[in-house]
């Protein structure tokens, strides 16, 4: 594959806005479309134009610039099939298992719903990268606005499936805030301690705490690990009281009261 440039910058108080460049076909491909100007700033300092736009889910704040960026640069807007009806200017409808290409990037097609019902992720294996909106988020996942927590807990484990290098991205940093709920039931988990740190000075730097390898989300996040026994001894729910699904609802529940 040819060289893909990747770029990542904060839009509106704390979207992430993401530009993949395919040096070879020219191609510029943004992951959601948070706000137009940002994007723009960002196209022209690297002289690239937008063809693409993947949009993860409906929300307001990840589809606002569509409409400005359709008719600036002509681009093409793909995203889920059930929410197409609320997603400005769409142009091609997909769904999970899904699997096409722009230029030489391949890219499947996960259903994730749960903060939405429609929701999907976009997984680009030659890159090795995830593009999870706000199912996944760093140390944490979406709210249940629409779905609920058996839709997501299977979301997520759908994420959880691909390789431990995967590189995620996510919507929004939050990984400061997450780092803080994570640590309040899973206290014994050295690593997520040692992230925690990393992540604070990160943010102190002022740098971002995207992206993240999979590997290490699958160590440190709890939502990733409802189904690991030793967590749900840290909630109460141990010994074979609940399933994974039950200590899934009551971390999302926990975090909703954080």
């Amino acid at each position: 594959m040819s060289t893909v440039e990747i770029r990542q910058f904060l839009c509106r108080t704390d979207n992430f806005g993401v530009l993949l460049h395919n040096g070879a076909s020219g191609d510029t491909i943004a992951i959601d479309a948070p706000e137009a100007a940002p994007i723009r700033a960002a196209l022209d300092a690297e002289g690239w134009s937008l063809t693409h736009i993947l949009t993860t889910h409906h929300h307001a704040d990840h589809v606002a610039g569509n409409a400005e960026l359709k008719a600036h640069y002509g681009a093409t807007i793909i995203g889920p099939q059930a929410e197409a009806d609320r997603i400005p200017g769409i142009d091609r409808r997909v769904t999970g298992g899904d699997s096409f290409s722009i230029g030489d990037i391949e890219i499947v097609v996960i259903d994730t719903p749960g903060h939405t019902l429609g929701s999907v992720s976009y997984h680009m294996p030659g890159l090795e990268c995830l593009f999870a909106g706000d199912a996944l988020f760093s140390l944490g996942c979406g709210r249940l606005l629409e779905g609920t927590a058996g839709m997501l807990w299977t979301s997520l484990q759908r994420l959880r499936s691909l390789p431990d290098d995967t590189m995620l991205y996510c919507g929004h940093e939050y990984t400061a805030s997450n780092a803080r709920f994570a640590l309040s039931v899973d206290p014994r988990n050295l690593m997520l301690h040692e992230r925690t740190t990393a992540v604070e000075r990160q943010r102190v730097a002022g740098e971002p705490t995207l992206p993240v390898s999979l590997g290490l989300e699958k160590r440190t996040n709890p939502f990733l690990r409802a189904d690991d026994a030793d967590l749900a001894v840290e909630l109460g729910m141990g010994g074979g009281r609940a399933t994974a699904e039950e200590v899934f609802a009551e971390l999302r529940s926990r975090k909703d009261r954080f």
